[in-house]
């Protein structure tokens, strides 16, 4: 790799404000960040363009000046609230002789610092390392010799290619390793389903309380803190809803606009979660100035994850930040209740959320009957595996006539998966 300057703590941040959504991002969430990341803000240079700059992102003046500010505050690196590419990168690194790092390497950096299980580390490593393979062009080019010695004479192999290759062997066995954690997560989700539990996923923008209100309903000790990704392995705890009701409720990991999609690859067995549960809880901070913005931004990751489909109930928390706003249920277009303002840090207005969840449980379940042929084992064989099977007979006429009662968001993706056959095998009542 291209050699990189030894760096220590302090930090000058780079915020350019560009008219076009795609290169748009928040100053303020990028200041959060960095005091997440440990950095020391020394300065923060501001500017803005039309479009960024082939060489250095930003215009060649505005890098000089980058780099007189590194050498007057002795910086160590420079962050930038954007994503560069790898030849911007060594472009700026070889004028401000520090280290520069993109908004995506920051945020994997906070990954880094915030995994705990051997799970979690695994998903970091493995896009840590995609996002790195993509740096490696001419990066050794200081060392770009062949092999020599007796029968590695020849064509041979340079140490640029050496790396590429044990950087792929490196990727393919972490994959390896994330598909079997795939498969234990799975069957863990097959038991519950054959035991009738019903998942509730926790979901939101990232420090939007989430960790918090986890740990008020299922007076459990997971660590929460006011920073951005405070949580990073996903957590599982049976919760009581209302008597004789029960739940499981899982505490994900944070989202944040322009998500990395090497983010988003690794961390597929986690979001996983958020795909398969019954009911999401859309954790809202409603004292944040930028609350519309990053709803939007959580939809469109749920989007990305094919999680669009589940049915949300929106919880706007941190109502104690809110002068003279009290705890509140407000129907949604059908008339059920599927938005409640309350807090997490508090307790106010958890039991009303307790009630809702219980409520959009039962309405999220439907009794229906099919008619399979014998053409139609393999839907019947998945309808087991949800368990959702309450009655089966065979008519005269070899046909398969199965009562059943599935919850709507698995039934939409197998409405999905069997391009909408399933939905003509019903039977009216």
């Amino acid at each position: 790799m291209f050699e990189r300057h030894v760096g220590g703590e302090n930090a000058i941040l780079v915020h350019i404000d560009f008219p076009d959504t795609h290169n748009k991002e928040d100053k303020d969430e990028f200041v959060d960040l960095a005091i997440s990341a440990g950095l020391q803000i020394k300065d923060i240079v501001g500017g803005s363009r039309s479009t960024p700059h082939p060489r250095y992102f930003i215009g060649t003046g505005k890098a000089e000046e980058i780099a007189m500010l590194v050498a007057d505050k002795k910086a160590d690196v420079v962050l930038f609230n954007h994503r560069l590419s790898p030849a911007q990168e060594r472009n700026l690194e070889r004028l401000v002789e520090c280290r520069v790092i993109d908004r995506t390497g920051l945020i994997l950096d906070i990954f880094a610092q915030r995994a705990h299980t051997h799970e979690g580390k695994l998903q970091v490593e493995l896009a840590q390392l995609n996002h790195l393979s993509t740096r490696l062009v001419r990066g050794w080019t200081h060392l770009e010799r062949q092999k020599g010695g007796i029968g590695l004479r020849g064509p041979g192999e340079t140490q640029l290619e050496t790396d590429r290759r044990l950087l792929r062997d490196r990727i393919k066995s972490i994959r390896k390793r994330l598909d079997k954690v795939e498969k234990q997560r799975e069957q863990s989700r097959r038991s519950r389903k054959r035991g009738n539990i019903p998942t509730v996923a926790l979901v939101g923008y990232t420090n939007a309380g989430k960790s918090t209100l986890f740990n008020q309903m299922t007076q459990s000790d997971v660590y929460a803190a006011d920073q951005l990704f405070a949580t990073l392995d996903p957590t599982h705890r049976r919760i009581s809803l209302v008597p004789g009701q029960e739940a499981i409720l899982s505490d994900t990991v944070g989202f944040i606009r322009h998500l990395p999609h090497d983010l988003v690859a690794a961390f597929k067995a986690t979001l996983q979660e958020s795909r398969q549960a019954d009911i999401l809880l859309h954790l809202i901070d409603a004292s944040d100035e930028r609350r519309d913005d990053n709803i939007e931004q959580v939809y469109d990751v749920l989007e990305q994850i094919g999680a669009s489909d589940i049915k949300t109930i929106e919880v706007f928390n941190k109502i104690d930040n809110i002068e003279s706003l009290s705890a509140k249920v407000e129907p949604g277009l059908d008339g059920a209740p599927d938005r409640v303002w309350c807090s997490a840090q508090t307790g106010e207005g958890l039991e009303l959320l307790r009630q809702t969840i219980s409520h959009q449980l039962e309405i999220q379940w439907q009794h229906l009957k099919l008619r399979l042929s014998p053409q139609d084992l393999s839907i019947r064989s998945e309808l087991y595996n949800l368990n959702v099977i309450e009655q089966e007979q065979v008519d005269d006429d070899a046909s398969i006539v199965l009562d059943i009662c599935i919850n709507l968001s698995d039934w939409r993706r197998m409405c999905r998966q069997t391009d909408g056959a399933i939905e003509k095998l019903r039977i009216s009542d």
